[in-house]
């Protein structure tokens, strides 16, 4: 899920929210998986120890979410917002009319998409097609219902 350069792009709120998971998860969580983990083991018999068992299983989630973490912070690139760019850029805010309906946008990497509140990735259908137009540009979009025309407002 990275670019060309193999870089993550991230707004400032995004790399501090990934900061604090990566936190709570190597400075809380892990040390009371590997505590649960010694005191399952001391139930007896591995073989049939479900909680030593399940406790392994979360401990090894963990583990891998951190490296993961770990690997996107090494790659982080913060986007730099621009609220004066006239052209749809990764980190706008884009007002856009479809159907007759206005939505807003924000443009962002693909680790901190979210669409169901309208965070939408510069890689995506819609992202790929806003990105560099100005306002009053209209671009063609296909979704699942058919093609769909956005109309851009307004960008911030």
């Amino acid at each position: 899920m990275t670019t060309n350069n193999d870089q993550v792009f991230l707004t400032k709120k995004g790399l501090e929210d990934l900061k604090k998971e990566l936190k709570e998860l190597a400075e809380t969580r892990k040390p009371e998986l590997i505590k649960r983990v010694a005191r399952a083991r001391d139930f007896g018999d591995l073989s049939e120890n479900a909680e030593y068992a399940n406790a392994r299983e979360e401990l090894s989630f963990v583990e891998g979410r951190i490296a993961e973490l770990e690997d996107l912070l090494v790659k982080a690139k913060v986007i730099v917002e621009d609220h004066n760019h006239k052209s749809v850029i990764l980190g706008s805010r884009v007002t856009v009319k479809v159907n007759g309906q206005k939505h807003i946008f924000n443009v962002v990497g693909e680790w901190e998409a979210d669409p169901i509140n309208k965070k939408i990735s510069h890689s995506s259908p819609l992202g790929k097609a806003l990105l560099g137009k100005k306002s009053g540009d209209k671009v063609e979009v296909e979704a699942p219902a058919g093609k769909l025309t956005y109309t851009v407002v307004k960008i911030e």
